[in-house]
This record gives C-alpha cells, structure tokens and sequence, in this order.
C-alpha cells in the first residue's frame, strides 16, 4: 500500500510522533553557555531546551555544555546552584556558539579572562550570543563593533556607553552576523530559533515551536497572509475538532456551530490550511492516536474508539496508509497510566 502524505496542516505536528529521524549529512553542531553569577535561569534555560527539543526531532543535530570562568558552581538569579562541566578556557573554544549567560544581578564589571576568552573564540569563527545583559560583555570586549545587537531594557544604556559603535536596539533579540543577543527568556528561545533555522531550515524549527509553543503553533496557517492571523470560525472549527475525537462531528455540524455554511468552511480550510476539513479531522484523529499508542498503556481497541474509528480494521487499515506499517507494531512507551 503507498503511504498516504499528512497534509501541510498536520506534517510539522506529527514529526513528535513519527520518529522518522532522517540521517542528516549535516554535522553536529556544538554550543557553549558560560553561566555569569546571578544569570538569568529562565533566559538560560529557554535556549538549552529550544537545543535539547531539536535533538528530539533531529537527533544529535547539537551538543551543548555548560561552563563558568573558574569551573566552580553559579548561583542563578533564582537562587538555583548550577555546576557546570567545567572552567571555560582555549581548549574548550571547539565550539560554533559561545553563549553568554547574564541577569538583571550580574555585576557588569570588565571580566579580563572572559574578554580574552571571547576574543579566541571569534578569531576561530565561533558565533558569539549573549542573554539579558550578556551583550554588554561582548560590547565591553569591542565585539559589537558594526553589529546591531539586544539586551534587556535596564541594561540600554549602560551598554550603549561600551559598545559606541553598536546599534543598541529595543528588540527582544537580534541576530547580526555571527553576533546574537537577546533581553528576555522569550527573546533567548527565538534567538535560538533563528540559529536553528540557518542551519538545518523552516521544517526544523516548526517542530520545536510545535512542541514548546503549542498554543502559537496550533493557529499557525498554512497559507498565511503578510502577519496574517488565522480567521476565528477556523480556530473556532479547530477546537471543535480536537475537543471532539472520541465522537467526531460532521462537517455539517462544525459548519452550523461557527454559523457558515459547508462550502464556506471547506473554502476557509483551503484559503488558511491548504487542505480539506475531512482530510484535516482524519489526519488530527490519527495524529492523536499515534500519541495515545507511543505514550499510553490503552488498547488497540481503546485508542481506536478514542479517536473515533468504529472498528478497529478501520483504524488499523487508515494506520498503515499513513505510517507505512500497523499499530500494533508501534513503539510502546506507556509513561502514562490509564484509568481504569
């Protein structure tokens, strides 16, 4: 049987799923964060995660370490004792990213073994980054020069006194040329996501938002508009379908609900999702059952009526058209108990 494609609308949401991680020719890329006292955790730990959910998706696509300026344990704005692998010296400049890692607390202080540290790292083509006020580092060692670059809101103007030939902007982040800094946690996870998306590409960093930002990457069209926003009867539609698995509703139903017609719905899911309601509600039951398979102890039969198949040679027959194999050969991790 050929395999049936998911359609654009649900591809980036199943690659949680369906483990097919393609041998990538691509090296893997290596990611240094040297943690400064009092740096910012959530900031920290939004870029770490963004790294380690892309290995999840494409498997040892990074390699990430930890450092600090003597090797001992930082304390974390959160109070949170951090150890990291080890000091950051030349040897370990073997890097493509040197991130570092700052706070609202970090003493903004010349660091004259962290200057010179930094100054290696870019004669060897490392790209530089900075979180909060990590950037008023790499200013302080000259290495904004001619560079667009964000810190957080309080540290503005301290910055823009050391790096006089930067461009201190208001963004949450910038990447410029090697040079990527950011002023919040929010900014460090779209920063990251920008790098990523260099590297390896769109598909790569939609899956990620799709895992860590779920509710931005539900609404996410297809077929967007400039800026454009998913219309309210499709995201209303769409809540609909995933409130309603176990017993689904027909296209009737879901077109009166939003007050359309069934022409006028099928016309909103082409124009936004560039596919078919039908297609969409099959492909979002099937997506779900995967889940339920990979990450649940129920039944075949269970998963089955759960996501609304009334038999279960259906299910499995509508199974194998999109994974290529049946689901009682799926890969059964079953971290969550059923109730029974």
């Amino acid at each position: 049987m050929k395999r049936r494609e998911f359609s654009e609308a649900l591809h980036v949401q199943n690659l949680r799923f369906v483990g097919e991680r393609k041998a990538d020719t691509q090296r893997q890329h290596r990611v240094g964060f040297v943690l400064l006292e009092h740096f910012s955790l959530p900031a920290f730990t939004q870029a770490l995660d963004t790294l380690v959910t892309a290995n999840l998706i494409h498997e040892g696509a990074f390699a990430t370490h930890t450092f600090s300026l003597d090797g001992e344990s930082v304390t974390s704005d959160l109070g949170l004792v951090i150890c990291p692998a080890g000091a950051l010296d030349s040897k370990s400049l073997d890097l493509d990213l040197l991130v570092v890692c700052g706070g609202l607390r970090t003493p903004m202080r010349e660091l004259p073994a962290l200057t010179r540290l930094l100054h290696q790292a870019d004669d060897k083509g490392v790209a530089l980054a900075g979180l909060w006020n990590g950037a008023w580092f790499l200013g302080k060692a000259g290495l904004l020069d001619g560079h667009k670059c964000a810190v957080h809101p309080e540290n503005r103007t301290a910055l823009a006194e050391v790096a006089r030939n930067a461009v201190v902007t208001a963004e949450s982040y910038v990447a410029d040329r090697g040079r990527l800094t950011s002023g919040s946690p929010t900014g460090a996870f779209n920063m990251v996501l920008e790098w990523i998306n260099k590297l390896h590409g769109r598909e790569l960093v939609d899956g990620i938002v799709d895992i860590l930002a779920f509710e931005e990457s539900r609404y996410r069209r297809t077929r967007p508009a400039l800026h454009a926003k998913m219309t309210q009867p499709l995201r209303d539609v769409l809540n609909l379908m995933s409130a309603n698995i176990e017993e689904p509703l027909s296209i009737e139903q879901l077109a009166q609900c939003v007050e359309r017609s069934k022409r006028q719905l099928e016309r909103l899911f082409m124009e936004q999702m560039d596919t078919s309601p039908a297609r969409y509600y099959l492909e979002l039951r099937i997506t779900e059952s995967r889940r339920l398979l990979q990450h649940s102890d129920l039944s075949l039969v269970d998963v089955a009526l759960a996501c609304g198949f009334v038999s279960p040679s259906h299910f499995s027959k509508c199974y194998t058209s999109f994974f290529g194999y049946r689901p009682s050969k799926e890969v059964r991790f079953g971290c969550v108990r059923s109730a029974k």
